[in-house]
């Protein structure tokens, strides 16, 4: 019994160090700044709600974020990537699409990434259909460092800015997010 109880406790411990590393990760991606001389935005996908259609709280944050840059940087491209769920009225990407229509960027400037389902695939299908260059990918700040990673394993020159999330359920979404992490260094080759 008391060894079984050591074995647990050495467990817990493990774990409880795990989880710090991978927060340190976590944490250093969403310090990153983009680069001055980006060709291209491209901002990830996230949950849209309703019928008709319309951002999460999170997708809010990254395609607000990412306005404020777009105006300050008016000869940059950006690519929305982000598929239809089957809970989801209409495509991420179309959403997005008529989001930042709406809140001033120019149709002609917005390209549509509209396949993907998950943040591997945002960038494959992203850099397969459209060319990138030098890329600034707008995320959320608990979500940058993967991001940032699977973008590396891509091929895509790519640096962050991440929005900064807010939203009711952040601990949660930054949970998932650790097995997210611990999925890309495994699996996501």
């Amino acid at each position: 019994m008391i060894r079984l109880r050591k074995i647990f406790v050495i467990l817990i411990a493990f774990g409880f160090i795990y989880l710090l590393i991978v927060a340190a990760f976590m944490f250093s991606g969403a310090r990153a700044k983009p680069n001055g001389n980006a060709d291209t935005m491209l901002i990830l996908g996230a949950r849209v709600n309703g019928e008709p259609a319309e951002p999460s709280s999170v997708l809010k944050e990254r395609l607000d974020t990412a306005v404020v840059y777009l105006n300050e940087n008016p000869t940059l491209k950006v690519v929305v990537s982000g598929g239809q769920g089957e809970d989801e009225s209409a495509s991420e990407a179309s959403v997005m699409e008529e989001y930042l229509v709406n809140q001033g960027i120019a149709r002609s400037r917005v390209n549509v990434e509209d396949k993907s389902t998950r943040t591997e695939e945002n960038l494959k299908y992203s850099k397969g259909k459209f060319n990138l260059g030098k890329t600034v990918i707008v995320t959320s700040d608990y979500h940058m460092y993967r991001a940032l990673m699977l973008a590396k394993r891509q091929g895509v020159d790519a640096s962050g800015l991440s929005a900064k999330s807010q939203s009711a359920g952040k601990y949660k979404k930054m949970m998932r997010e650790t097995l997210s992490i611990t999925y890309a260094w495994v699996f996501d080759r």
